[in-house]
């Protein structure tokens, strides 16, 4: 009646299939929140813990590999977003400064990092303590 033959129905069947199982799977975004604290004389390394929260859940993670270039002690505490996210593993990585970097006034912090799975952090927050500078783009985060 509509000039379709079952091989063609079958067909084209098969190809939307074929079609929706190859999209990409939907990126969610998480919460993420972390304290990063440091302590050194010109040039120090930092590292902390925090978490994600992504679907429903609540993850612990490690932070390492933050370079600071002071003279004291300070803490910096993040919270924002991780967008990208097809599972919570994806966030473990190094990151990278994307877009600003990092922006630092009156003691209140912006940055917006990459990893190599594509998850990208924006966070915010506050430095306590006494330091020079923080720069966040060597950032690893590693789960726990």
């Amino acid at each position: 009646m509509f000039g379709f033959t079952r091989t063609a129905a079958a067909v084209f069947v098969a190809a939307a299939m074929l079609i929706v199982a190859t999209l990409p799977s939907q990126a969610d975004t998480g919460a993420v929140r972390f304290r990063v604290g440091s302590a050194g004389f010109i040039i120090g390394v930092g590292g902390g813990s925090g978490t994600l929260t992504f679907r429903g859940k609540t993850y612990p993670l490690r932070i390492g590999g933050v370079s600071i270039g002071m003279i004291g002690v300070s803490s910096t505490d993040l919270v924002g977003r991780a967008r990208n996210l097809r599972r919570a593993s994806d966030i473990a990585g190094n990151y990278t400064a994307v877009g600003a970097g990092l922006a630092i006034a009156g003691g209140a912090s912006t940055a917006r990092l990459q990893n190599a799975n594509g998850v990208v952090l924006e966070v915010k927050g506050t430095k306590v303590g006494f330091s020079a500078s923080i720069d966040l783009s060597g950032l690893q985060i590693s789960m726990q």
